[in-house]
């Protein structure tokens, strides 16, 4: 039986990247400048994202609108939905944050600039949602802190994120040490916080995921992968994206138990329980497929 999960209004998609709050209706600050471009189409087989944030410096590729969207607002990718092209046309942003601000605000600057150049419309609802909740299996969990850092993170005042791959699998640098790579029939992690984990689990299975552990720090963990459920893991993968894959991925996926990933799970000490949890789902009423002009 599914049991009810209460969680807060929102919770952080990339908590990692701005530490700023979703508020609806005060007025966002701007960048000085932005210029918006569909992104250029990629080699076969490619993937190449990322945020990057250097001083005044913000720089975001191959983001869809859907991702955009999800960054702005601070929600997870599940809590955005609208029309099909959303998730699949991307995007690349080059902006300046004003001289003098000291703390900006980078999410609202980004909000206000769905408005203006994609002349965004959503609007915010509730939905209860089938969600697996990550918790401590019995016995406890069992799982390896990182190591502390040597000294001081020199590169502390910048963000760069970053994810790469191709048709054999996917690496994701979430910035200051912290990654996790998706190949050769494994998922490793390092120096990933338990919230970083279940965003990256969520990525892979048929629900959304949330943290339940109650484990804070960071922590180092393999999890080997059977090659059968290594691929429907990739095929899952695509479909959270936005892919369009043909009807026999998708139910190739679908079928899959993931059982080599459970029993990953239970090494570490960690199961996912099946329950539901009321979310708020931002909805794209409208928004241009081209963006205005820079």
């Amino acid at each position: 039986m599914e049991s009810m999960l209460l969680l807060p209004r929102t919770f952080p998609a990339i908590a990692i990247l701005f530490s700023s709050a979703c508020l609806f209706g005060q007025t966002p600050p701007e960048f000085e400048v932005a210029s918006v471009k569909p992104s250029g189409p990629l080699a076969p087989g490619q993937m190449a994202i990322g945020v990057h944030i250097d001083g005044a410096q913000v720089s975001i590729s191959q983001f869809s609108l859907k991702d955009l969207v999800q960054m702005a607002y601070q929600l997870k990718i599940y809590q955005v939905t609208g029309p099909e092209w959303i998730a699949s046309e991307r995007y690349t942003i080059r902006a300046k944050i004003p001289e003098g601000v000291v703390s900006p605000d980078v999410r609202a600057m980004v909000r206000s600039l769905l408005a203006e150049r994609f002349h965004l419309k959503i609007h915010m609802e509730k939905k209860d949602f089938p969600v697996y909740a990550l918790v401590a299996a019995k016995g406890g969990a069992r799982l390896t802190p990182s190591a502390a850092d040597a000294g001081p993170d020199a590169d502390a005042g910048a963000v760069h994120v970053a994810a790469g791959g191709s048709e054999k699998g996917t690496f994701v640098n979430l910035g200051h040490g912290s990654s996790f790579s998706f190949a050769g029939d494994k998922l490793e992690a390092t120096k990933i916080t338990m919230l970083a984990f279940t965003d990256t689990l969520a990525r892979f299975t048929d629900k959304p995921v949330v943290d339940m552990t109650g484990l804070a720090g960071n922590y180092d963990l393999t999890m080997k992968l059977s090659p059968e459920d290594f691929r429907a893991m990739q095929i899952r993968a695509a479909i959270v994206a936005g892919v369009q894959l043909p009807p026999q991925a998708i139910q190739l996926a679908e079928s899959a138990s993931l059982e080599t990933l459970h029993a990953s799970l239970r090494d570490l000490g960690l199961k996912l329980d099946s329950r539901k949890a009321p979310l708020d789902v931002i909805v794209v009423d409208s928004a241009d497929k081209l963006p205005a002009e820079n």
